[in-house]
This record gives C-alpha cells, sequence and structure tokens, in this order.
C-alpha cells in the first residue's frame, strides 16, 4: 500500500492561505514599482548588519585579549602556586583581577550589540512583504515558465528569457541575476506541492536534487528533497522514477519508514506493467537522470492557451500568416486627421500594424515628460486591479490578473488633460463619457488573461452605473519599455504588439453597429524581464452617435 508523503506543517493562518485563494490579495509582488523600496530596505539592513557583526568582532576580539593575557599569568602561577604569592605584586594583581578585570569581563560578555540592530530591523518589519507574496511571487515564476516554456535549468542559471528579449528590444541590453540554489529550487517545489501541483513540484525538486551540495548552515538534505520528488512523480504516474528517487532515499536513509513501504508498493506496480522491470534488489543504483513529466491542464484552462503562449514567446502560428493581399494595407504615414487645427503643425506617426480587426499605433504620441508625470502622479495611488464580475457587475480581484492600477482625472494635472485632448483629436472620438485615465504597472509575471474590453450582450450589469453605454473603442499607451515578455497579443487572430515606450495603440471594440468584435479579444503576456507601465483610455458609445456613425451590420 502506497504511503502518501503528508501536507508540510505550517501554522494554520499560512496553510489556509495555500489552500484557498488568499493570494490574490498580496500587494507587494502584483507592482514592481511597489517593491523598489524592498531593495533600498535592504540595503540599509545590510548596512546596519555589517555595524552589528564589527561591533560583535571587535567585542569577541576584547575578550580574546583579557583570556590572552589571563591565560599567560594563570599559568605562570600554576607553576609554583604555593610561592607565587610571596611576591606582594603577584598578590595585589590576582585581588584586582578578581576586583576589576573579571567584574568588567561580565558586563562586556553582557554588553547587547545587537540593539541597534534589532531596533531598524523592528521599525521596517511591517514593510515586509506577506505570506501571500511570497505565494504570489513562486506562482509567478511558474507561470512565466510555462507561458515562456522556460526549463528549471536555465531559470536556475538566471537565463530566462534571452532570445526573447533579443527579439522584442535587443537595444535595451539584459537584466543579469545570480543563479538558484538548491535549497532555492526546493522552495520553490515545495510552494508547488503545497498547491497540489505535482508537475511543477516534480522538475523543480529535480532541479534541487542537480545542484544539492552539503551545506553545514542548511537544514535541507537529500533525502528530504527525495522524499518530495518520489510522491510528485507517482503523482505525475512516473512510477520508474517515483522509484529510483525512493531508492536512493533508501540507500542514504535505510530506516525511512514510509519510502520502506512505498518500495514495496512501487515494485509491485513496475512487476504489472509489461514496460517497466525493477532492478535487481542487491543492484545499487542511484540514478541521475531526471524524470519525464507531462504537463497538467491548468485548472483555469483556457481554449485558446496554446496560441496565447506561442504569441508571447514571439512565435507566429502558421494558420495566421498575413497573405501578401492584406499586407499591403499595412502603411504607415503621418496622420493629421482630416487636417484637425492641433494636428496640422504637429502630425502624429500612425501605422496601420493589423486589418482584420483594424489596429493602428500612434508612435510617440506620449513625450517622456508627459509619462513622467503620470507615474509620479499613480504611484502613491496605485491599488490590486480589478476586474468586473460579468454576472453582478461588481468589481473584484483575480489570479489572472495580476497588476496594479490607479486613475488620474482630468482636473487634477495640465498633462492629463493634454493627453485626453490628444486622444479625442486623433481618434474623433469625444472624451466626455470615456473613462478616466487608468495607469497600470505589472508586478512579478504580471499579466492579464485573455478578455475583451467591451461587454458582451449577457453582461447586462457591466458598466451600467455609469450609463455611458458599451465600450466603443480602446486606447493603450505603453509607457516604458520591456526587455522580455509583456506584449499585447489577440489569439483570435495572431495579432501581438511589443510594447514601446511613448506608443499609443488603438483599436475599436465594437462595430459601427453596436455589436462586440470578437477578434479584440486580448492579453497582456507575463512580464519576464523587465517593468512595464501602460495607460488606456476607454471610451464609450454615448456622444459618438454623430462622431461614428451607426451602420446596419458588422460590415458597415
Amino acid at each position: 500500500m502506497f504511503v502518501p508523503r503528508p501536507m508540510a506543517v505550517l501554522p494554520v493562518g499560512i496553510m489556509l492561505l495555500f489552500l484557498g485563494q488568499a493570494s490574490v490579495d498580496a500587494e507587494v509582488f502584483t507592482a514592481l514599482c511597489d517593491m523598489e523600496y524592498l531593495v533600498h530596505m535592504e540595503k540599509d539592513l545590510v548596512e546596519s548588519l555589517d555595524q552589528y557583526i564589527q561591533q560583535e568582532e571587535d567585542k569577541l576580539n576584547k575578550i580574546k585579549t583579557f583570556q590572552s593575557r589571563i591565560k599567560e599569568v594563570s599559568q605562570m602561577a600554576m607553576e609554583e602556586p604555593s610561592t607565587h604569592l610571596h611576591h606582594p605584586v603577584n598578590a595585589y594583581l590576582l585581588v584586582k583581577r578578581y576586583t576589576r578585570d573579571w567584574p568588567l569581563l561580565e558586563a562586556l560578555v553582557q554588553e547587547d550589540t545587537a540593539e541597534d540592530f534589532l531596533y531598524n530591523l523592528t521599525k521596517v518589519k511591517e514593510s515586509f512583504p506577506s505570506d501571500e507574496d511570497y505565494m504570489g511571487a513562486g506562482k509567478a515564476l511558474v507561470r512565466l515558465q510555462d507561458t515562456y516554456d522556460l526549463s528549471t535549468q536555465n531559470i536556475a542559471k538566471g537565463m530566462m528569457g534571452r532570445e526573447i528579449a533579443a527579439a522584442n528590444r535587443p537595444e535595451l541590453g539584459y537584466t543579469k541575476s545570480p543563479e538558484l540554489s538548491s535549497e532555492d529550487c526546493f522552495e520553490l517545489g515545495r510552494l508547488a506541492y503545497i498547491d497540489q501541483d505535482y508537475y511543477h513540484c516534480a522538475l523543480w525538486m529535480e532541479e534541487s536534487m542537480a545542484r544539492f551540495q552539503p551545506d553545514p548552515t542548511s537544514d535541507l538534505t537529500k533525502d528530504t528533497i527525495l522524499d518530495y520528488l518520489a510522491y510528485a512523480s507517482y503523482q505525475q504516474n512516473n512510477i520508474e522514477r517515483a522509484y529510483q528517487a525512493t531508492k536512493e532515499l533508501l540507500r542514504i536513509n535505510p530506516e525511512h519508514t514510509r519510502a520502506i513501504n512505498n518500495m514495496k508498493f512501487f515494485e509491485k506496480e513496475m512487476e504489472k506493467s509489461q514496460n517497466l522491470v525493477a532492478p535487481p534488489k542487491d543492484e545499487d543504483v542511484a540514478s541521475t537522470e531526471r524524470g519525464e513529466y507531462k504537463r497538467d491542464l491548468a485548472r483555469d484552462y483556457l481554449p485558446e492557451r496554446e496560441i496565447y503562449e506561442l504569441l508571447c514567446q514571439a512565435e507566429q502560428p502558421d494558420m495566421f500568416n498575413i497573405t501578401p493581399s492584406r499586407a499591403k494595407h499595412l502603411k504607415c504615414r503621418y496622420f493629421t486627421n482630416n487636417n484637425h487645427p492641433r494636428l496640422l503643425l504637429a502630425p502624429q506617426k500612425l501605422e496601420q500594424v493589423f486589418d482584420k480587426p483594424k489596429m493602428w499605433i500612434f508612435h510617440n504620441i506620449l513625450t517622456d515628460p508627459e509619462m513622467k508625470v503620470i507615474k509620479d502622479l499613480a504611484q502613491p495611488r496605485l491599488r490590486r486591479a480589478t476586474i468586473q464580475n460579468s454576472i453582478t457587475g461588481e468589481l473584484e480581484h483575480a489570479s489572472y490578473r495580476i497588476s496594479k492600477s490607479a486613475w488620474l482625472q482630468g482636473w487634477e494635472h495640465k498633462v492629463i488633460r493634454r493627453v485626453n485632448q490628444r486622444v479625442e483629436d486623433v481618434t474623433g472620438l469625444t472624451m466626455e463619457t470615456a473613462e478616466e485615465l487608468q495607469v497600470v504597472n505589472y508586478g512579478m509575471g504580471g499579466h492579464y488573461e485573455p478578455h475583451f474590453d467591451f461587454a458582451r450582450k449577457e453582461e447586462v450589469n457591466a458598466f451600467k452605473s455609469l450609463g455611458t453605454g458599451n465600450r466603443i473603442a480602446t486606447m493603450l499607451f505603453y509607457m516604458s519599455d520591456v526587455e522580455a515578455g509583456g506584449a499585447t497579443v489577440f489569439p483570435q487572430v495572431g495579432a501581438r504588439l511589443v510594447p514601446e515606450k511613448g506608443a499609443g495603440a488603438f483599436w475599436y471594440n465594437l462595430f459601427k453597429n453596436g455589436e462586440g468584435d470578437m477578434l479584440t479579444r486580448h492579453a497582456a503576456c507575463p512580464v519576464l524581464v523587465g517593468s512595464k507601465w501602460v495607460s488606456n483610455k476607454w471610451i464609450h458609445e454615448r456622444g459618438q452617435e454623430f462622431r461614428r456613425k451607426c451602420g446596419l451590420s458588422p460590415e458597415d
């Protein structure tokens, strides 16, 4: 009978967190700009720790000096204990040591040099990331691993997505990271184990085994890794790897009760299979080959997941190749929107990047000073981004949208008013009924899975409180370059927009007859390396009746 590995012993609060959905309420990992202070805070803590270590070393040096001096005198006295005190100086120094030196040493030993360090640590401890952030950060790495088809070896080496970075913006360079230790890999596997994600648990336990080196400062042992690996392999129906891991575990720890029982179970299971034969019991094998594991479908699996991930990886599926007859319509030009007064002297650089649905990029539509003002206004007000419940119409958090957002109104700053006016100038649509400017910063592995900007027919409560109708169009501003990942992709048509600082992407969500364009379903790919800032204007139907005239059918 197979004996399962028990769940890790954790505090009740943390256990409930891991088993529930509380992780979507985390506040630090959901926006990289809010994590920057952690870097500076850790620098201050390291400096405080350096001071503490120096004080402890100074203290220890004083104790060693005292010990050396007293030991020398004591050894001299023990050579002739009965005659040593005959000399009055020796008698005096002995009394002095007991009345002065030893009490001073006692005070020195009792001196609390850690007080300042502990004070500095306690002062900032409330700003530490929470357990939710830890779980969210681990899930973010796993999300990046899946979306960009990354191996645990490359992630552990810090070689995440260099090819994707080169495909995005090679001139940006590449951010480096240190390699993960065996213990780091083990912790990622353990987080997956707690989440009952045995596929990733097995992968990261394999990586932990490959990197394992005995470390006297760590409690991690090889048999602990093998214990997790055997269970995860069994859950992945890889009986052979579970058998090998258990055999290696018993070689290290022959008294491991659970492994002894499981070994018998695995031997019987392997005998049942025609393809798997257990090695002779006296054969001492320690397999170093990694097992093969099949990725499970996500609990929230989406039909277009495969295409979505390919597009995020900068691969164009063959089914979406654009024919020459379609490509000839994709052109760049200077745009004045029928000689609009504000665009005559400063025309916009307009590029049509897709034809069905039509999508345009306004290059350099925002300036660096404007983007800085927008970020500075938004950052103190960033809160976890929400989605609208399609049934209730209420706003709520969701694990498939990892970012923070803030809303800026025109009256707050002249730059916001200027941006709103510019959107109206280039689109010809009124901003009177548009939503406020939403500013978004994506966190670790920040993403927004495939969704529609407009409300579908069954979502009767969406935007009801606004009283401005459906979202007729979207203007999406990219306010940062991204080293790797973070593209906006349209899985229905194979379109892919790479973030370009200062550019604005525009498309219509509704046909002229008011029906939603299902081809505009889009997603924000996870940010692999870098920080992604965007802002957007969602433009509504009301007030556009004479600006974008209605039609009877989608073809109008």
